[in-house]
């Protein structure tokens, strides 16, 4: 029986509140660092990444490979997590950015979507290229949602690997993982088979997919799969770390007076909000009791950092909020560090 541990990552939907896991990862990649060498990455010390929204953004970048001289893919990431953040920070401003036509056209995103896609394509076609799916460093699951067949599309690694049929340019799964209804148009992706979909946010059904990462691993033969043969295969909870990270708590309160008489149009965005939360909550609270059965109840880890200052809103990416939401990671990170210090010896340990 093997004593390494599957560990896994976990990361929220939040739009640009993505700086807020961002910016507690980057310190856990340089504690690594630190520790283990200056080569070290977040992708050689988890088995599984799994993303929503702009996690799965997070995700996708930690795994992106380096190219070598001939443009082939290497066995190392391109980016450190310190960049990956830097996705947020420069380019945040400009893809939720709305023009004056636009702003009238959508009527503030009640008849269309509130922002233009493009510069946000832009973004991930220069983060990613023409990487696919399968040419990712590690395993991982990246959430989004089909209108048309009226069902999860969850973005898979390992089946990407196996068919050609499940297998996409990361940059497409970016955009699809990130497509939320009210914010940006419906996103239409193709496999390298060439099928169609029309996908939309992951978040709709699974803002916080940690839930979605225990079921993906309970499948998974890692040592198969990671050619290694100290891991175990199709792990239970016991076997695994979880280590989940939140974007920022948005509990704004809404009053009994107003909301007794709200009818669809006021219902629209606090309906949104309460479904994000209320699945992020639910899930949590899921994956502690079942760790609570197992004889490491600790082995799931959820990391939620406060907002702070910052602005609860997925869409505002001021340079002030950019700069609170930064500071909030930050804060976060000081006041964490025995714990955060701890996920790094677990990971380390596991290797």
């Amino acid at each position: 029986m093997s004593s390494k541990k599957i560990r896994i990552l976990s990361i929220d939907g939040g739009g640009i509140r993505g700086i807020l896991p961002g910016v507690v990862l980057a310190y856990i990649e340089e504690q690594l660092m630190t520790l283990e060498g200056s080569q070290a990455r977040l992708s050689d010390y988890f088995d599984l990444l799994v993303g929503t929204s702009t996690g799965g953004i997070l995700a996708c970048t930690y795994l992106i490979p380096a190219r070598d001289e001939q443009g082939k893919p290497t066995h190392r990431p391109k980016f450190t997590a310190r960049q990956a953040v830097d996705l947020y920070l420069e380019r945040g401003d400009d893809i939720f950015d709305i023009t004056f036509w636009q702003k009238v056209r959508s009527k503030g995103g009640l008849t269309d979507e509130r922002y233009s896609a493009a510069e946000l394509e832009e973004a991930l076609n220069d983060y990613y290229g023409d990487t696919l799916l399968s040419e990712l460093l590690r395993p991982c699951l990246i959430t989004s949602y089909d209108i048309r067949n009226r069902r999860a599309h969850f973005f898979s690694q390992i089946d990407a690997r196996a068919s050609n049929t499940h297998d996409f340019p990361i940059k497409e799964v970016a955009r699809a993982t990130s497509a939320a209804p009210t914010y940006f148009e419906v996103a239409r992706v193709k496999s390298v088979f060439g099928t169609p979909y029309p996908l939309i946010d992951g978040g709709v059904f699974a803002n916080n997919p940690a839930m979605c990462a225990y079921a993906e691993a309970r499948g998974i033969p890692f040592s198969t799969v990671l050619n290694d043969p100290g891991k175990p295969d199709r792990p239970r909870a016991q076997d695994m770390i979880i280590v989940s990270l939140g974007t920022g708590s948005t509990f704004k309160p809404y009053e009994y007076s107003k909301a007794k008489d709200w009818g669809m149009l006021e219902w629209l965005q606090p309906i949104i909000d309460i479904m994000m939360s209320g699945n992020a909550e639910t899930v949590t609270y899921q994956l502690h009791k079942i760790w609570e059965t197992t004889t490491t109840p600790d082995h799931f880890i959820r990391l939620a950092p406060d907002l702070y200052e910052a602005k609860p809103e997925m869409d505002d990416a001021s340079v002030k909020n950019l700069n609170c939401l930064r500071e909030a990671g930050t804060k976060f990170v000081t006041e964490n560090l025995e714990r955060l210090n701890k996920v790094v010896e677990l990971l380390i340990e596991n290797k």
